[in-house]
């Protein structure tokens, strides 16, 4: 099976790399100095001359707060027009596409029940915005496809909230979270051993969501992700940390156990995570 990963110098793309190393699967990951996928032609080259069989999408713009200023032509250019240019690629050279989203395509506004796949649409945030018009032409373009939502996402190889909150609390003693935002994080591990099973198991095509099991406040996580570093962790509430995007209050969203895959718990994913890093 010949297995394309774009925005391979992302956190998602080399925790892909690096799980596809260690079961000696080959691949070809590929960077925008490799692939720009906001070019038609030269993604169409890139396939008539590779013909991947199975594409793993991660290639994405990720900066939520500048999408909603001077970002905003940088995250259409590429979640929205990028995504139709490699669903078109993939239907025309026949090969799966492995589309990863996110649960702002929601509108945040619940304080309880998960959200299903099939749950009506609302994103709050331009981020939201562009990553479902992502979704909505990988549906219309690509009959091979899986569309896989996600959220508060960390791993190794990245800028995210656990690498923040270890840094911080190496200069501080104290420090404040918000805890009126609920969710469920997600390890990078978690998340490439998902999309994989997906694929090495043939499950059917169409919309999942994945993240580690349970949910917390950014508030619980931090407690956790600190509970053995002499640092006291306090809750505030949102308007402390006023953010340009629009971040909801409630955003758990149902996990797909009934493709038989095992999402572990938040905590023990994170314990994991903290051993890979040695911070453990």
């Amino acid at each position: 099976m010949k297995i394309l990963i774009t925005g391979g110098n992302g956190q998602l793309g080399q925790e892909l790399q690096h799980l596809f190393r260690e079961r000696k699967v080959a691949f070809k990951a590929a960077d925008v100095n490799e692939l720009d996928i906001t070019k038609e032609r030269q993604v169409d080259q890139f396939f008539a001359a590779y013909h991947p069989e199975v594409v793993y999408h991660c290639a994405a713009y990720t900066a939520v707060d500048k999408a909603e200023g001077e970002g905003k032509a940088a995250d259409e250019l590429i979640n929205a027009v990028g995504t139709e240019i490699m669903a078109k690629a993939c239907q025309k050279y026949g090969a799966t596409l492995v589309y990863v989203s996110t649960d702002y395509v929601f509108d945040g506004t619940r304080t309880s029940g998960e959200y299903l796949p099939d749950d009506p649409k609302g994103p709050r945030n331009e981020y939201g915005r562009t990553k479902l018009l992502g979704e909505q032409a990988v549906q219309k373009y690509c009959q091979k496809y899986y569309i896989v939502r996600t959220a508060w996402v960390y791993g190794q190889w990245g800028h995210n909230f656990v690498y923040t909150m270890l840094n911080l609390a190496k200069t501080h003693d104290k420090l404040t979270v918000v805890d009126d935002q609920v969710g469920r994080p997600t390890w990078t591990r978690t998340l490439a051993e998902f999309l994989t099973y997906l694929v090495d198991n043939q499950i059917a095509y169409g919309v999942y969501q994945c993240s580690n099991d349970g949910q917390c406040s950014w508030y619980e996580f931090a407690k956790e992700i600190l509970k053995d570093r002499p640092v006291e962790v306090l809750p505030v509430s949102s308007d402390q940390y006023p953010s340009a995007a629009f971040r909801p209050h409630y955003s758990v969203m149902h996990l797909a156990k009934e493709t038989g895959f095992k999402f572990p718990q938040w905590q023990v994913a994170l314990d994991g995570f903290m051993q890979q890093i040695g911070e453990k």
